[in-house]
């Protein structure tokens, strides 16, 4: 998570500045296609999925600060970090899933990508698929993992997390208890200090503080990523074109991205993303079932729990929150059909532009299989929102009501079994609802603000 998470905060905020500053900087980016020649995909869900994939490269780091911050050695040009970043339909929650280095993986039947030699598909740790096949076997291998659809796909190095960190003016980490590992040179006391580049490098890359190795430096880099976040929204720079452009700028000299997230891609997720906050984001790891699974040749790796994982990685297909409901937040209303069996065409009813798309996605946030694609209805303004319905789907009728409070139910025989939602004057919101009840908290999810400094 180390070298992506500045680029996180970057993606988040870039709706905040202008389209031509945007524009500019998105020139400096190294593209890739991650997807050339991908086939059978996992099906698209709700929600936008990004896969952020942090390097050990250092090529660009001097002398000293290698020495300083005990980054010597040869890098191994793999994945240092992975990250399943999943931003929901209405933009308004970040779910940030890390995948162990470790994780047992079969990766499927690639070229290498160094020597040219055919493989047939074989077990390895997951970080090892980078090495052998770069981003696009890296994607095949998570999705085939996870069964979620990577939409984007973001790479970054040591260098420029260490640079970003810099440009913000540091990031304040707090802990309890002295945090000490030798490998890394990470020497802190029980207290709260603020951490430059280098010394967030160090914190977030140790592995030898405790026993909890992997498991306890991917809770480490989820409290540093919350920090991040609160430093970023709090201080104004993804408000202020000047200083969005010097951090970002900074960032990105060093970013590679698929040839699909350009200006349009960051400008839409900033602009419906303004009001994110530590808050906003939930941190999760995936379920381990055995984390000492030993395969010949390999060595020890990380098993996933195949059940809790399957879960996990459903919520995230279904745009669903992995993190516990809380005091103040609504709680979804249970309803009879559940809403992924419910199909939506959704209607402008009025001359408002843009309420079509806006009921849309809320209708989508929550479950339902809209169309994607509104339309306008006739040409007059309609005062109350209305659901027009076949009797024969009658129940699935009253679970989108329940979506629609106020909204007027009309039968229409023969209408067959997409229901018709025509946005009134008296739109206001969609409330959440789900068929049963989830047994919340299964994850061991935190949100940014239960882990950043108070």
């Amino acid at each position: 998570m180390r070298m992506v998470t500045g680029l996180s905060v970057l993606v988040l905020g870039a709706g905040g500045v202008g389209h031509a500053v945007v524009t500019n900087l998105e020139n400096g980016i190294d593209r890739i296609d991650p997807f050339k020649d991908m086939k059978n995909r996992p099906r698209g869900g709700n929600g936008m999925n990004l896969l952020l994939v942090g390097t050990d490269g250092r090529d660009r780091i001097s002398q000293e600060e290698k020495q300083e911050y005990r980054l010597g050695g040869t890098p191994c040009h793999c994945t240092d970090t992975i990250m399943l970043v999943h931003l929901s339909a209405d933009r308004k929650r970040a779910s940030v899933v890390s995948l162990p280095r470790d994780s047992y993986a079969e990766i499927p039947e690639h070229r290498d990508r160094t020597t040219g030699e055919q493989h047939s598909a074989h077990p390895v740790k997951l970080n090892a698929a980078y090495a052998e096949g770069g981003p696009n076997l890296t994607v095949r291998t998570v999705e085939h993992m996870t069964g979620v659809k990577i939409d984007h796909y973001l790479e970054v190095d040591f260098t420029s997390f260490m640079k970003t960190v810099d440009s913000l003016g540091g990031v304040k980490i707090c802990t309890t208890r002295p945090l000490k590992d030798s490998y890394t040179g990470l020497d802190l006391a029980p207290g709260t200090h603020e951490l430059n580049g280098g010394q967030a490098l160090q914190y977030v890359r140790s592995r030898h503080i405790d026993g909890a190795a992997d498991l306890g430096r991917m809770q480490r880099q989820q409290k540093f990523l919350a920090s991040l976040i609160e430093r970023a929204t709090s201080s104004g720079v993804l408000l202020n074109p000047v200083k969005f452009r010097d951090v970002a700028s900074t960032m990105l000299s060093s970013v590679r991205a698929d040839k699909g997230f350009g200006t349009e891609q960051m400008l839409e997720l900033g602009q419906a993303m303004r009001g994110f906050s530590p808050a906003s984001s939930e941190f999760a790891s995936v379920p381990m079932g055995n984390v000492s699974y030993p395969v010949n040749g390999i060595g020890s790796t990380v098993k996933w729990d195949e059940a809790k994982s399957e879960k996990l990685f459903r919520a995230l297909r279904e745009d669903r929150p992995l993190a516990p409901a809380r005091a103040g937040r609504p709680k979804a209303e249970t309803v009879d059909v559940d809403p992924r069996q419910v199909r939506v065409q959704v209607y402008n009813g009025t001359p408002k532009t843009g309420l079509g798309r806006t009921v849309d996605a809320a209708l989508r946030a929550t479950g339902f299989d809209t169309t994607r694609a509104p339309l306008n209805g006739e040409p007059r303004s309609v005062e109350h929102t209305l659901i027009s319905y076949d009797p024969r789907w009658d129940r699935s009728a009253k679970s989108l009501a329940a979506a629609l409070p106020g909204a007027e139910l009309r039968a229409v025989p023969g209408q067959g079994a997409t229901m018709r939602v025509t946005a009134g004057a008296d739109f206001e919101a969609v409330r959440q609802v789900r068929a049963e009840e989830t047994d919340d908290g299964r994850f061991d999810t935190v949100t940014g603000d239960q882990v950043a400094c108070p």
